[in-house]
């Protein structure tokens, strides 16, 4: 939706014109945690066993 390297709009005017921040823009979700994961793949299998 935005085009970062536009030539005449700027990202600050194009995040306006869709209505989100700039930093909402630039926001990169962080991975989850090894432990996390090791945790969930736990549970799923132990679901798995006894539903």
């Amino acid at each position: 939706m935005i085009d970062p390297g536009h030539p005449r709009l700027s990202i600050q005017r194009q995040c306006a014109l869709v209505s989100i921040s700039r930093s909402a823009f630039y926001y990169q979700p962080a991975g989850e945690p090894p432990l996390n994961l090791e945790l969930m793949r736990l549970l799923d299998h132990q679901f798995l066993d006894t539903p």
